[in-house]
This record gives structure tokens, C-alpha cells and sequence, in this order.
């Protein structure tokens, strides 16, 4: 134990902020204990996937050029699948972002005079640019898309009868968005998501039902997918990518409406038939494998770091023993400084670019000033210990990732040390 202080130490905390947070952790061995459990039945779910697909050596060569015939590309495809349970998957390095995974989904599927809705209010800021809601060039309003939106409740449940009523003839797509991007409503569990499918198939059955599933894979046994979503679509730099993938995205979903997708990705014609994998095929598989214990680290950073924040006096989002359906943990500070030192703080634990102090800047796709901290192996990695948020009230920062529970505890640590040190926080005495 001595040995464990001196080196907690050497990285900079304090004997009583660690001694604040061991006594958090102490609190939380059952809870990590079903984490744990959860994390082991999805490891099987992967396993299970590959074995089925006959995932071989020859999956991890990969492509140039046009990269017809890519085996590895196509074989993880239908890993994917597999384990979302859907028709079809499209698993790229072409696919930027989780934006850009969205952007194409939609644009995929959407044509002239039909109406997407989003039934959970405001989607995350960078989508607004995508949708058209701020004006950008190329996007969904350019080429006749229209679109609203249902505000969810003040308790932060689904409107029901708004949904109905905005639902119409030309309504084509509902977006879902699973997790809760800057804002501080609850992120959906799938049970939740699946009873608003539902609903709205009752409304209207041939409408796509697309879920926006950044952050949310492999933290419960199911997925969107298993309860009626025809789309789900995520960001390999995210969950599913393991901390190994170096870029990419999915869609998966129902053959016809990912097929859509693909053809927007490349172009008509070729769609999935083309596009090479530039030697990311190891990284996809193996990151791939390792997601779900991955991502079991960084939901006990999540819940640890609401239960250190809470019993300091700050609005936490999901508070400390709220069920988890995300990786994203929002902690409200209510002052600018706060959000800055509590990203100073993660990017001190990184184990790259540990002395650079983030600050906050204009950033491509946001209305406002944003921080980010993520001193990751990928760039923008949210796996990764990273934090960041928007530079307005209510002054909130949303924490994620750590590839290990281990890290992700130092990141909390090194972030509440911050805070203390700037007199921003009082550590209560024990």
C-alpha cells in the first residue's frame, strides 16, 4: 500500500485526495463487480461473432487501391453484424468520424421532400451543421430534406403525444440519439429506445428508425438493434474500436438501408465494393475484440468520478447510483474555471502530451468556445481518457474513457487535484 501512495504521489496527488477517492472506490467494489460481469458476457458475444465468420490470418492483410475482394474488410463486416444482430454492417476507414458516419446514414437514405425528426430534442452540435439547423454548405436543407423536432419532457421522458403529432406523410426518418451529447438530460438505456420504436412503428411502420449509438456499445447485453432500430451507427475511435482502431465508423442495420449508405460513402454503382484498408485491419479486429472490456474500464471511471463529484456538492449527470447506459459522465461547475481545470487535470494523467495544458478555442462544428482534453494514442480518441466541453452556462464537462479502469481513476484523481489546488473544490475531512 505504501509502495501504491509514493507512486500516486510521484504523479503528482495528494495523500488526502487519494486518500478521498480510495475511500469512493471502497464504496463501489459491487457495483464494478456487475461491471464486470457484463463486460465477460459481451467479450463472449464478440468471440462467439468472430468464430462464426471464420475470422483467419488472412483477415489481417489488407488492401490498396480499389480494394476489391478485401476479405478482412468484408469478414469484419459481418462480424459486426453478428454481433449487432442486423443484416449488414458497414465497417470503414473512410468513415472520418461518428459525424461523418451520421452525415452519411442520413444523406443515404434521405431524399428531396422527405422530413427527418429528431423526438429528443436538440441532436449533438456538430449535426446541426449536417441537418441544416445552422446553415452549412451541402447540407440536408441544400437538398430539400426538412426537419423538426419533439423537446423531450421536463422530467426528461418522451413526449409521446408531440411525437405523434409531428409525424406526417413526409416524415421519411427518426434520428435517435442515444447518449446525451452537451446537454445534461439522461442518456436512454435500449429498453427505453426500444419502446419509443415502437411507438413510433405503430405511427408510421415504414419509417427507418436510426440510433445514434456513440458511446453506448457494449455497455448493456443488447444494443439498439435487438429492440427495432433499423440503423445504428457509431465512431470506432469510440467503444467499439477497442483504444487500437486509428480512425473509422459504422453503420449497421438492415441490408437495403445500410446498401444506401454505402453507395453515398463511395458512390452509385460501387457502394461496399470498393475501398481499401491501408493496413487497418489488425487494429479493426483486434480492437474490435478488446471493446467491451475497454469499455467496462471507462464506465468505472464514469461512475466513480459522479460519486466523487456528487458528495462535493456538484450536479452530476447520471448522479452516483443511477443504472448506466453511456460512458459519458457530465459534471455542471457552473463556472467556466472549473470546466478548464478539470480538463487541465485529465490531460495532466495522459500518457501523451501530459505537460501541454489545453485550452479552450473555436473548434470546427460548435457555436461556442470548447475544451478538450486528450493526451490519446489517436487523436480525438474518446475511448481514451478525455474531457471536454463547451464554454457556456451552465459550464459543464462531460468526462469519458481511460483504457484501463486504472488510468481513468488517475485521470479523476489528477482532475479533482487540480481543482483543490485552485481552491475551486473543499475535500471533506474524513
Amino acid at each position: 500500500m505504501q509502495e501504491m501512495t509514493e507512486m500516486y504521489q510521484q504523479l503528482g496527488i495528494s495523500q488526502k485526495v487519494l486518500d478521498f477517492g480510495n475511500k469512493i472506490e471502497e464504496d463501489l467494489k459491487e457495483r464494478f463487480l456487475a461491471i464486470d460481469e457484463n463486460a465477460e458476457y459481451n467479450q463472449l458475444k464478440v468471440l462467439h461473432a468472430m468464430q462464426k465468420n471464420k475470422v483467419s490470418e488472412a483477415c489481417l492483410y489488407s488492401s490498396t487501391g480499389y480494394g476489391y475482394n478485401d476479405i478482412g474488410r468484408d469478414t469484419l463486416e459481418e462480424v459486426y453484424a453478428s454481433t449487432f444482430h442486423t443484416e449488414a454492417a458497414l465497417v470503414r476507414p473512410l468513415l472520418a468520424c461518428g459525424t461523418h458516419a451520421l452525415a452519411v446514414a442520413l444523406a443515404g437514405n434521405l431524399r428531396p421532400g422527405d422530413e427527418l425528426l429528431s423526438p429528443v430534442g436538440k441532436p449533438y452540435d456538430t449535426l446541426e451543421e449536417v441537418i441544416g439547423i445552422r446553415p452549412s454548405k451541402g447540407s440536408l436543407a441544400e437538398y430539400g430534406v426538412t426537419y423538426r423536432q419533439v423537446e423531450l419532457l421536463e422530467d426528461g421522458s418522451f413526449d409521446y403525444e408531440g411525437i405523434r403529432q409531428a409525424i406526417n406523410e413526409k416524415t421519411k426518418m427518426v434520428e435517435i440519439q442515444r447518449s446525451k451529447g452537451y446537454l445534461t438530460r439522461p442518456t436512454f438505456s435500449v429498453s427505453q429506445i426500444g419502446e419509443l420504436i415502437a411507438f413510433i412503428k405503430g405511427i408510421k411502420p415504414d419509417v427507418i428508425c436510426m440510433v445514434d449509438n456513440c458511446y453506448g456499445e457494449f455497455v448493456e447485453k443488447i444494443e439498439p438493434s435487438d429492440v427495432g432500430a433499423d440503423l445504428i451507427v457509431g465512431s470506432l475511435i469510440k467503444n467499439p474500436g477497442g483504444g487500437l482502431a486509428p480512425i473509422g465508423g459504422y453503420i449497421a442495420g438492415k441490408q437495403e438501408y445500410v446498401d444506401n449508405a454505402a453507395y453515398r460513402l463511395t458512390c452509385p454503382g460501387l457502394g461496399k465494393e470498393v475501398g481499401a484498408t491501408l493496413g487497418v485491419n489488425p487494429a479493426f479486429y483486434q480492437g474490435f475484440f478488446l471493446a467491451p472490456t475497454v469499455t467496462a474500464g471507462a464506465l468505472k471511471g464514469a461512475i466513480f468520478a459522479a460519486n466523487i463529484y456528487e458528495k462535493l456538492g456538484f450536479l452530476v449527470t447520471p448522479n452516483s447510483t443511477e443504472s448506466r447506459h453511456d460512458i459519458i459522465q457530465a459534471v455542471t461547475f457552473g463556472t467556466p474555471e472549473g470546466v478548464v481545470e478539470f480538463c487541465k487535470g485529465i490531460q495532466a494523467a495522459a500518457p501523451v502530451d501530459s505537460y501541454v495544458e489545453p485550452e479552450p478555442w473555436a473548434m470546427p462544428g460548435y457555436d461556442s468556445d470548447v475544451i478538450m482534453a486528450a493526451g490519446a494514442f489517436v487523436q480525438g480518441s474518446s475511448i481514451e481518457l478525455s474531457a471536454d466541453g463547451p464554454i457556456k452556462p451552465p459550464y459543464t464537462v462531460y468526462f469519458q474513457g481511460g483504457l484501463t479502469w486504472y488510468h481513468a481513476k488517475l485521470g479523476i484523481l489528477m482532475s479533482l487535484q487540480k481543482l483543490a489546488d485552485k481552491h475551486l473544490v473543499t475535500i471533506p475531512e474524513e
